[in-house]
């Protein structure tokens, strides 16, 4: 049995954009196995019982069997440690709570060397997961003990920090099912949906469109109920007071019971419900004080019934969930405490963090709680008697799905709170005993508006069906007609390839777009370098992507960007591939032939959207081949229309860009169209023949005016210190 650990990391890389192993980020790790090559699987005794019993979800790994068990199935026949150490972090990070499933290992030139990628949706996590996995492998390799769950707890944290939280999960996911890209602005829940102009952005159930006014309005109680009683929403009576002294004196005027609340709480804090004596309301000031931003105070009038949470988004009504009062029943022996622990909270539905619909009670913590125990004479130390029964909290637990029951007359009285207070996605707090009859029939009243309201009852419900919140919040901020995209270009090669960004982004800044550009020689916002170095990488990219003034986008790349980083988009209308660069440049990646380099550029043809174009130098025969990977179409272009791919293009009715007697002509089929005369050109762009009709070919692609295209190829110089007027 090998005792020694050599699994190790030679380089561990995070490619955050489409790359050679698939369309989303993933961590390509290079994993040297050392004497491991020659003992694969099948040959360790006991590895493949360990990991089964470890890790048993394994068995939804189809791996390349394609099956359910597939994964076990290669571990039981044999296969090498590189290939089981992408299984078990995948697995690991599946089991902390962030759900991937594509995995890739493939050898290198070097003799126990893989390289290995796996998909994560955030680094650290990703980076930790790997560094746990070869842990687990190892000693389930040398069959050495290895306590799972002590593993997963700081992986589990990290998720928790670091990932979206399930309710701005859903907004994302719903997105992408839209095909709107998204973007992390923050390592909160700060998100851009769309691109460039095109996009709009969410934090959890705030968007851009959410008014910082209504935000206002909303976390003042006292004004809210003035604004929706003025507009003729049912609310309960009270107001505003400043003292304990001035909150009995309330409840007296409007008569008890009565609730007690911060003027500016969220989220239930420090509300006291039914309270009927001097002592109970002034406790509950007191704790209503603490938990707001000051010592204003709302005493209420307490409605009969249930508490029910609607979301409304836009103008309508999304979702409903209903509360529940929370019993415990004393058997004579076990405190409150224990009771709550053993009758409440072993409810899976109950736990700490957002991934659980319910909370977990904490009746010695909780103010609310603590005030509801004393006025039943009792602590949560308490020893309540056999078959008494103890109200915990008698309400909240706002969990049970009712969208279907709400009364057409109860959404109406929503949709209006929320356009009294402003807000674009509203959390509407009301109170009544039958959410399917009108709230006039039975007192039942508005209590709150909420900003930014709680998504997870509706997401995930602890009783009743889940609702599309998600997919409402996307479909609030896009037309159905909208996808969030500008148009993009990317132009992929070694030769002319800024020449061709620069030259592209004066044509479409003529057609009078505000264009954005990033390539080796800077990055330039319409005509205008606002960057001189070299800004080929991905994050110059992502700076061009979130500027809300660029309508369209052009990007330079290489095979070497592609290897290092991956494409700093992921789709683009139009992508050029001038030639396939050199063995050379990348052989620190173990790119040592011309296939190798063919996975790199690829990239380039993959990310073309169907409706797209993709811009192929015929004259080169390994970027001709790329044409049978795009979704899209293809324009070819070079010199000599007489190549037998040009040809082979037109007979076939498609276009083809190429010179002719001295002129650019751009011919479709039979149809053909003189663009220019290339003596008309300036000198220095005349000298760069192929890059004009590269640029030609993709202007033609986004529908650009054939007299525009002209104009500004006449006037682009390309001459060394020129920006291209």
């Amino acid at each position: 049995m090998i005792k020694k650990k050599n699994i190790e990391f030679a380089r561990v890389t995070h490619l955050r954009g489409p790359n050679i192993w698939t369309y989303r980020p993933v961590i390509e790790a290079w994993v040297d196995i050392g004497e491991l090559e020659d003992y694969p699987s099948n040959t360790l005794p006991g590895l493949y019982e360990r990991l089964v019993a470890w890790l048993p979800g394994m068995i939804e790994h189809r791996c390349g069997v394609g099956e359910r068990g597939g994964f076990f199935e290669r571990l039981r026949e044999g296969t090498w440690s590189a290939h089981i150490l992408e299984h078990v972090v995948l697995e690991l990070q599946n089991l902390a709570g962030m759900r991937t499933g594509f995995g890739q290992t493939r050898s290198t030139s070097q003799r126990g060397v893989y390289k290995m990628a796996f998909r994560t949706r955030e680094e650290h996590v990703g980076r930790a997961a790997l560094a746990a996995a070869r842990e687990l492998l190892m000693a389930a390799i040398n069959d050495e003990a290895y306590d799972l769950e002590a593993a997963l707890a700081p992986l589990r944290d990290m998720v928790d920090a670091r990932c979206l939280g399930p309710s701005t999960a859903s907004i994302v996911d719903a997105a992408t099912e839209r095909g709107i890209p998204s973007l992390r602005l923050n390592d909160g829940n700060l998100v851009q949906l769309g691109h460039g102009a095109a996009q709009r952005r969410i934090w959890t159930a705030e968007t851009d469109r959410t008014s910082a006014i209504a935000e206002g309005i909303a976390s003042d109680k006292d004004l809210t109920k003035f604004l929706l009683k003025s507009c003729g929403v049912r609310v309960p009576e009270g107001s505003l007071v400043r003292s304990a002294e001035a909150a009995w004196e309330e409840a007296q005027d409007i008569g008890v019971p009565v609730v007690v609340k911060p003027y500016d709480g969220n989220h239930g804090r420090g509300v006291s419900l039914n309270l009927m004596t001097e002592a109970d309301v002034k406790a509950a000031y007191e704790l209503a004080a603490r938990k707001g931003d000051s010592s204003a105070v709302l005493v209420e009038s307490f409605i009969t019934g249930d508490e029910h949470r609607l979301l409304v988004v836009g103008n309508k009504l999304i979702a409903a969930a209903k509360g529940e009062s929370l019993w415990v029943d004393g058997d004579g022996v076990s405190t409150v405490l224990e009771l709550v622990n053993t009758q409440i909270n072993t409810d899976p539905r109950r736990g700490e963090g957002e991934d659980f619909p319910l909370g977990t009670v904490k009746p010695h913590e909780s103010g609310e709680i603590v005030l509801e125990l004393q006025r039943q004479g009792m602590t949560a130390l308490s020893v309540p008697q056999a078959g008494q029964k103890v109200l915990i909290q008698p309400n909240g637990n706002v969990a049970i799905d009712v969208t279907d029951d709400v009364h057409p007359s109860v959404v109406h009285a929503a949709l209006l709170a929320a356009r009294v207070v402003g807000l674009d996605i509203a959390g509407i707090d009301l109170v009544t005993s039958d959410i399917t009859r009108p709230l006039e029939e039975q007192r039942g009243a508005i209590i709150e508006v909420n900003a930014s309201p709680g998504l997870l009852a509706h997401i995930k419900p602890g009783v009743g069906q889940p609702r599309p919140v998600g997919a409402a919040i996307v479909d609030h901020l896009f037309t159905p007609e909208e996808t969030g995209r500008i148009p993009l270009i990317g132009v992929t090669g070694t030769r002319g390839a800024s020449l061709i960004v620069r030259m592209l982004c004066k044509l479409l800044n003529l057609s009078g777009l505000h264009t954005g550009a990033v390539c080796s020689e800077g990055m330039y916002l319409d005509q205008r370098r606002v960057v001189s170095s070299d800004c080929v990488n991905w994050n110059a990219g992502q700076r061009l992507l979130l500027n809300r003034t660029v309508q369209t986008a052009l990007f330079e790349s290489n095979p070497r960007m592609i290897l290092a980083e991956g494409l700093a988009y992921d789709k683009c209308q139009v992508g050029i591939v001038t030639d396939m660069g050199s063995v050379e440049s990348v052989k620190d990646f173990d790119v040592l032939d011309d296939a190798g380099l063919y996975k790199a550029v690829r990239s380039q043809v993959d990310v073309v959207v169907p409706t797209g174009v993709a811009v192929l130098n015929a004259a080169n025969a390994h970027v001709l081949e790329l044409a049978e990977l795009c979704d899209g179409t293809v324009t070819l272009y070079a010199q000599d229309g007489s190549l037998p791919a040009i040809a082979a293009q037109l007979a076939a009715g498609q276009r083809a860009v190429f010179v002719r007697g001295n002129h650019i002509v751009l011919a479709e089929g039979g149809i053909e169209t003189v663009l220019l005369c290339l003596d008309l050109l300036k000198p220095a762009t005349a000298g760069n023949v192929d890059s004009v009709l590269a640029v030609a070919a993709a202007a033609w692609a986004m529908n650009l005016p054939v007299d525009l295209i002209c104009a500004g190829l006449r006037t682009f110089d390309a001459a060394p210190g020129c920006i291209g007027n």
